[in-house]
């Protein structure tokens, strides 16, 4: 089994906007670019405000539990389900929790099985 890793990376706006023009500079010159799925923070400070321990308990629970519905996971975590809903919408648009939606529920999924953290310094 392929093991699907997202990266975390902690990278300050000028860094950020470097990168990306050498990603266009590589792709007008006709060069593959190999697409990198990450999320970046501007710093410690603010990676920790949107990765927070319940946080990542949530994701580690969806990926091991795999809940039927948003319901049970803030059952199994022992949340207030209006808490959780709103952690999984966050993750969600951060790209790290993915939510299928039925008539009756919305079941949250992880594509992960790692993640890991870079920090630039």
């Amino acid at each position: 089994m392929k093991i699907k890793r997202v990266m975390i990376e902690i990278k300050g706006l000028d860094d950020a906007l470097k990168e990306a023009g050498e990603v266009f500079e590589r792709i007008a010159k006709g060069e593959n670019v190999r697409k990198k799925e990450a999320v970046y923070f501007a710093n410690l400070k603010e990676m920790r405000k949107v990765l927070t321990e319940k946080r990542m308990e949530l994701l580690k629970v969806i990926k091991d539990r795999k809940p039927a519905s948003v319901y049970e996971l803030a059952k199994i975590l022992h949340r207030d389900l209006k808490n959780v809903l709103q952690d999984i919408m966050y993750l969600q648009e951060l790209g790290l929790v993915d939510v299928t939606e039925t008539t009756d529920r919305k079941i949250p999924h992880v594509r992960y099985d790692k993640i890991a953290f870079e920090v630039a310094i």
